[in-house]
């Protein structure tokens, strides 16, 4: 088939979603309907919440208060600026989510030993006193700081979201904040410091149909991004528009982002693509084409190519009057500069020259193939390059990033249509209300990753140590320790946070945290380790106003949804069970305003049907949210053809750097490796910061020789189709759809003695896990990959490891908790193991 016939029909099968291996038994295995539907079925809207940036909207049937059946959104003709918003799998699987065996029915307390699973039913009343009084009592004693609502993640809702925790602490002096996320952490830092923006600032994945060579690194929107309308839907559209688009994809696995779609796909070993970017960028320096070509726009644009540019900066920071510039002037080093580095020479002489010949040994890219890259680099005249997050979740992903956003600086050719920076694409959603939650009083922050370790050691934890932000210098500790965690949709409390059984430990020491609320729909692993849960409302029994999230593509909507049954058993929503502990804390009036759930959701709708953003809407809002709910959904296309850098490039609006300039050499980066505890003062390898981006050796990578005898194998995980994260893993007709299993390359099959279908043991210091084997050409010789999300589930059985062998398969068990040197975020992807069968 021709590769323009193949684009064509994918961007038709990308409108219709298929679901595969479902039959009626497993259909009936988690459903447990309340009664038999007798009457006329009920049509209602609602949306799939869950974390994959498009809040897809569903069509809920329902007959005499039972759910039926759900399909997806088939209600208009798809055109160029109006089109369907198809849900996936895990949408259309809601119906069987809902009806669970492991829905959490009432509020329940602890009644075992943390983890255990052991719990009492017991009153609404009971629980959010025991909690109300809990908080009044650790706020006395330790103050708000002790105070920690974790990430939370699992549900976008619009009202009777986690944001109404927030509310109610904010109403009782706030709590300890966190930055960061444990998606784009590490990037954001990287984009901050070279762009001054964060991490999502590339172009429009629609302007891609302009350019004239993709090179996609970790780029994987068609598994990671597959609703009907996403960015996955505007990626292949984009390829059906373009005319003779070469697509370069570089990533451990092929992924179903290629499949055909691309021109050349180059396995890498994970880790490495900072010596990639540094080969690439070797030979467009070399050669002399960046002189030729490009030289004129670096030195207007940006700081830190060579020496003078950062004298010359230097300077202006010295004289500025800004006593932060002034400080970064004192540490700013101008022989440290990109173009030497590259060349080894100057200060970096005597260092292995960066050819393709030397990344060939690293990366696993033979030198042609990355010659040819550096080749079409210097060729195109509107390179859109992207990095997927996968790249930012690496120990010191901060340098592999940096290191591939100086491509697109190297080409000259920012701020033009069809070129992008390597940030992941901008994408703009429909603007719609929601609760307000007030300001924090407390100041202080520390990175979301760093919660489970501020558990014990959170009353020393400084800036200089652990990135600690709000504290008045580098040394003041925050204080105190963590000592109650409110978890609402989060899986990050056990499942998504790194290193399972070392975070289990600590969850399970009352003498740490004393009081763990769990707020979900399900018994996830880790509602296991609260003290008291509280069950919410599913989505299809909730009233909600949502929009289409952050990476929805093109397309913006806005869903009204209606509960198609209502709640079931003694669950209540998040807003309702945050006013009752409210009630116990004598704030519930100032909560509630003296308003319904139905007031607040009208008040939010006239508020979000006024925004001037929303006009031009499909249909139009009614005047009542009443009415929007009888229509269900609403769309939008955002016309966004936003092009990266462009406001600075071709307007001159400086950019949010200290230098107000693109940075190769951050000052910023330059004073926290002076000022912050580095790999010198912890012996961690690969822990290091530095001014310009840098290839970096670390812990467990694939030249870390340490750890190489013992764990021979790159593990590299990756987001399945069948769960976003760890939400939609109790489905069996998604574990049937899309398999559990470990990928394993045929030439490590046959080194190991593997089949597909074997068992077996995967394991290193943290933990053990077992699963299943995949034998594909589908993923680089030397690394095997799993699907990250699959839930913890400690067997009977001790491992290789020590520890007990996780049947569940979670990733999490064998990945470390050690925040990267700069945002202090997670470093998941970085993993070797070894294997045993089973």
């Amino acid at each position: 088939m021709e590769r323009r016939s193949f684009l064509k029909m994918s961007a038709a099968l990308s409108c219709a979603a298929t679901m595969s291996g479902c039959n009626s038994s497993s259909e009936d295995a988690n459903v447990v309907p309340p009664k038999p539907p007798v009457g006329d079925e009920q049509i209602t809207w609602s949306s799939c919440l869950v974390n994959c940036g498009s809040n897809c909207p569903v069509k809920v049937f329902s007959r005499d208060g039972v759910i039926t059946r759900v399909e997806t959104d088939h209600d208009v003709i798809d055109g160029d600026e109006i089109y369907q918003v198809r849900a996936c799998a895990r949408g259309r699987s809601l119906r069987q989510r809902t009806y669970a065996v492991d829905r959490l029915k009432s509020p329940m307390k602890r009644v075992g030993k943390r983890g255990e699973g052991k719990f009492v039913a017991i009153s609404w009343d009971e629980a959010a006193k025991t909690i109300a009084n809990k908080l009044t009592s650790v706020i006395a004693e330790h103050g708000n700081k002790a105070i920690f609502r974790s990430y939370g993640s699992g549900a976008y809702y619009g009202f009777a979201s986690n944001a109404c925790f927030n509310r109610l602490l904010n109403l009782n002096g706030g709590c300890l904040n966190a930055y960061g996320n444990y998606s784009w952490a590490q990037q954001m830092e990287a984009a901050k410091h070279t762009f001054g923006t964060g991490s999502t600032d590339g172009s429009s994945t629609v302007t891609l149909a302009e350019s004239d060579f993709l090179l996609g690194i970790a780029y994987n929107p068609s598994e990671i991004r597959q609703s009907g309308s996403g960015e996955g839907y505007d990626y292949l559209r984009a390829l059906q528009k373009s005319n003779g688009l070469k697509v370069v994809m570089i990533d451990p696995r092929y992924t179903d982002s290629m499949l055909g779609k691309e021109s050349k796909w180059l396995p890498i070993r994970p880790g490495t693509d900072a010596a990639l970017a540094e080969a690439i960028a070797f030979q467009m320096i070399s050669s002399g084409w960046v002189d030729d070509n490009s030289l004129d726009f670096i030195k207007k644009y940006t700081v830190g190519y060579d020496a003078e540019s950062i004298a010359a900066q230097q300077a202006l920071f010295a004289q500025s009057g800004d006593a932060t510039k002034q400080e970064y002037a004192k540490v700013m080093q101008p022989q440290e500069n990109y173009r030497d580095y590259i060349l080894s020479q100057g200060i970096y002489a005597g260092a292995p020259q960066k050819t393709a010949e030397w990344a060939e040994q690293i990366t696993g890219i033979p030198a042609n193939q990355i010659t040819q890259i550096a080749e079409d680099l210097m060729a195109a005249q509107r390179p859109y390059i992207v990095v997927g997050a996968g790249v930012n979740r690496q120990a010191n992903g901060e340098q592999n990033m940096r290191a591939l956003y100086m491509l697109s600086v190297l080409t000259g050719k920012l701020g033009t249509l069809g070129a992008s920076n390597g940030e992941l694409p901008y994408m703009s959603s429909m603007s719609r209300a929601g609760i307000p939650t007030g300001s924090n009083p407390v100041k202080e922050s520390i990175s979301f990753f760093t919660w489970s370790e501020a558990i014990h050691n959170g009353k020393t934890m400084t800036a200089r140590t652990h990135g600690v932000r709000g504290t008045s210098s580098l040394d003041e500790p925050l204080g105190t320790n963590i000592k109650v965690i409110i978890s609402a949709s989060d899986s990050s409390l056990l499942n998504q946070h790194a290193q399972i059984n070392h975070t289990a430990d600590i969850l399970a020491d009352e003498s740490g945290v004393e009081l763990i609320v769990s707020c979900d729909c399900w018994m996830t692993p880790g509602a296991k380790f609260a003290d008291i849960i509280l069950p919410d409302t599913s989505w299809l029994e909730s009233n909600d106003l949502v929009n289409d999230s952050y990476a929805s593509g093109a397309l913006g909507y806005i869903t009204a949804m209606k509960s198609a049954i209502e709640p079931m058993w003694d669950c209540k929503s998040m807003y309702q069970a945050a006013a009752l502990i409210a009630k116990h804390m004598g704030c519930e009036a100032a909560f509630t305003e003296g308003k319904t759930e139905k007031q607040w959701l009208e008040e939010l709708y006239q508020k979000t049907k006024d925004n001037s953003n929303n006009l031009g809407v499909v249909p139009a809002f009614p005047a009542t949210y009443k009415e929007a709910q009888a229509i269900g959904f609403f769309r939008k296309n955002m016309n966004d053809n936003h092009v990266a850098l462009q406001s600075y490039i071709k307007e001159g609006k400086a950019l949010s750097t200290p230098s107000g300039k693109i940075e190769i050499y951050s000052a910023e980066l330059a004073w926290r490796a002076a000022n912050w505890t580095q790999e010198s003062t912890t012996g961690i390898k690969g822990d290091t910061i530095t001014a310009i981006p840098q290839y970096t050796v670390t812990w467990d990578g694939y030249e870390d020789e340490a750890t190489k005898e013992d764990y021979p194998i790159q593990l590299a995980g990756y987001h399945t189709k069948g769960r976003t994260h760890s939400s939609y893993h109790n489905v069996p007709w998604l574990r049937e759809a899309v398999e559990d299993a470990v990928w394993v390359n045929p030439m490590d099959g046959v080194q190991y003695g593997l089949r597909s279908g074997d068992k077996i043991e995967m394991y290193n210091e943290r933990g053990s896990i077992a699963v299943k084997v995949r034998i594909t050409p589908r993923v680089a010789p030397g690394v095997f990959a799993l699907g990250q999300g699959a839930w913890f589930s400690p067997g009977a059985s001790v491992g290789s490891s020590g520890h007990v062998i996780d049947e569940g398969g979670a990733i999490n068990s064998l990945t470390r908790y050690q925040p990267s040197p700069v945002a202090k975020g997670n470093p998941q992807h970085t993993i070797r193991v070894a294997i045993k069968k089973i």
